[in-house]
């Protein structure tokens, strides 16, 4: 009889209190390390969202990443990276753990299934970054904010055919894509009036966006 092992969760494993991990529960704009600091721990999101930015010689930001629960947040430092090249901060109240490096190491190192996880994560994270850059090189910034809502949406993830996005600024949404925010704006009214998009529990522009599957035709549109 061949014994099939359950399946292994992160969430589980790393609520098991080791020393040297520490749980934080953050407010919205909470910010968990600044590009330029000394890289000193692994952050796990629980609960909530994260904001990754960069910021260039001349002062101008990009937002690289936004990480929800699941995700790892400062991963780099595990293969000697001394400096963050980024700045991480919360786009919500959120849940954070923080893991000593050392700590993180050692469980590495200790538990295969939890390494084995962990490389699960960084491979579909890696596959993520050049899709990103993909789109960023050949795309215009119309299918690239279509591709941001989507992906926002968990489009794919799930069988449901729409969802619901809990409010983020237009602001992020360019700094997301690369554009003005003028341009997300144009966009995104043009998104409601095809249908692709709409608001819940509140006015056009406020309370929480509503993505239609539909929006994936602007994505796969030439």
């Amino acid at each position: 009889m061949v014994r099939i092992r359950p399946p292994f969760n992160l969430d589980i494993f790393l609520n098991t209190g080791d020393k040297g991990s520490t749980v934080l529960s953050l407010p919205k704009k909470q910010v968990l390390f600044s590009q330029g600091d000394t890289t000193d721990a692994v952050f796990y999101i629980q609960a909530g969202k994260v904001k990754v930015t960069v910021l260039s010689e001349h002062g101008k930001e990009a937002v690289i990443a936004i990480l929800e629960r699941g995700a790892f947040v400062g991963e780099s430092c595990l293969v000697g990276q001394t400096i963050r090249t980024a700045t991480a901060a919360t786009l919500e109240g959120s849940r954070i753990l923080r893991i000593e490096k050392a700590v993180m190491l050692r469980l590495l190192q200790e538990h295969p299934r939890f390494g084995e996880a962990f490389m699960s994560y960084l491979l579909l994270h890696s596959i993520r970054v050049q899709e990103d850059l993909v789109d960023q090189l050949f795309n215009s910034s119309e299918k690239r904010l279509a591709r941001a809502l989507l992906l926002l949406a968990h489009f794919g993830k799930e069988s449901k055919p729409e969802t619901v996005i809990a409010k983020i600024s237009q602001e992020t949404l360019a700094e997301m894509v690369g554009t003005t925010r003028s341009r997300v704006s144009f966009f995104m009214n043009k998104f409601r009036k095809l249908g692709f998009i709409d608001y819940k529990g509140g006015s056009r522009g406020n309370g929480a966006l509503h993505v239609h599957s539909s929006l994936l035709n602007v994505v796969l549109h030439d």
